[in-house]
């Protein structure tokens, strides 16, 4: 296994790969917006799709989606799915690339991620820690400790 990683996979995705993924994910969140998508879950739910992320190659789009508010997200899924070839080619009218993209459907966890993170600072380890760390910090810090000097009054 290679010790280190080639400058081109540590960069991550090239600005065509995200203007691609950005074009493909207008296009989805209008067809899904527009009801033209024929399918009873999908025409049911408001569908947000925070990213499209492209291969390399641009021939595989991974579109993460959720429905408004996080209910429902298999039936979703599954509909996306069965709508996937239609989709597909949908998608290859409006955007002109030399292939369309296969398509695959992910559920959207970044407000779980979110909600993770944020109980994990406000949890009581973590500002027991801040609270050590500030207490440290004025140790070290005996300036910051003092009054500052008086004001005279000048009556």
């Amino acid at each position: 296994m290679a010790k280190h990683q080639s400058a081109k996979a540590r960069r991550g995705p090239s600005q065509r790969s995200l203007r691609v993924g950005e074009l493909v994910r207008h296009a989805l969140a209008d067809m899904l917006s527009r009801g033209e998508v024929r399918d009873d879950v999908l025409e049911s739910h408001v569908i947000t799709i925070p990213e499209v992320r492209m291969s390399p190659d641009m021939r595989l789009a991974t579109a993460y989606v959720m429905p408004l508010g996080g209910k429902d997200v298999a039936p979703v899924l599954e509909a996306l799915e069965r709508n996937r070839r239609f989709i597909k080619g949908e998608i290859a009218h409006r955007i002109n690339l030399r292939y369309a993209p296969d398509i695959r459907f992910r559920r959207d966890q970044t407000f779980e991620e979110a909600s993770r993170i944020d109980a994990l600072l406000h949890s009581d380890r973590v500002r027991r820690d801040l609270e050590k760390a500030r207490e440290e910090d004025r140790d070290e810090d005996p300036a910051a400790n003092q009054d500052p000097a008086p004001k005279e009054d000048n009556d």
